[in-house]
């Protein structure tokens, strides 16, 4: 049945997704995040001027961390053996704050949206904690999905992208 959740049986308990007689095939996912802050926490950061250290670089690092352990955050996720994740961390003046970009790769049978999903989520929470002490009302917004290929379903990218 289309839009089915794959995650429940019709008995209503939640499983693990047998994904074994799938194709292998290349997958990847976009996914971003924002972190929304005062322009002088925006300009603290990018002049590396953060008490904690650098927020950019540990963020990022933070973040690929988090991909690679999104089977052990997330019930009922595969482990997998990605190939790559990257996560960018661009200033948006326009916000003021960062807008971060987690792209994941595998070859396998099960997608990576969530681990890109984690890992921009992250990013995100990294660069709060590193700067709350000067702004507290920081807000983290627009964790979502960008694009993905790959697998049986196809393409997908969010309007306008």
């Amino acid at each position: 049945m289309a839009g089915a959740l794959t995650h429940i049986k019709a008995s209503g308990e939640a499983h693990m997704v047998d994904v074994g007689a799938k194709d292998e095939t290349k997958r990847i996912a976009v996914a971003e995040g924002v972190v929304v802050m005062k322009p002088e926490t925006l300009t603290m950061i990018l002049e590396g001027n953060a008490k904690k250290g650098d927020v950019l670089a540990t963020a990022r690092i933070a973040g690929i961390m988090a991909a690679k352990k999104t089977h052990e955050l997330i019930p009922l996720c595969h482990p997998l053996m990605l190939n790559k994740v990257a996560v960018e961390i661009e200033p948006d003046e326009a916000l003021p704050g960062l807008r971060v970009t987690a792209t994941v790769s595998v070859a396998g049978r099960t997608g990576v949206e969530m681990e890109a999903l984690t890992a921009a989520s992250v990013a995100c929470l990294t660069i709060y904690d590193m700067a709350k002490a000067v702004d507290r009302g920081m807000t983290i917004t627009g964790i979502r999905v960008l694009e993905k290929s790959g697998g049986k379903s196809g393409d997908w990218r969010v309007a306008g992208r």
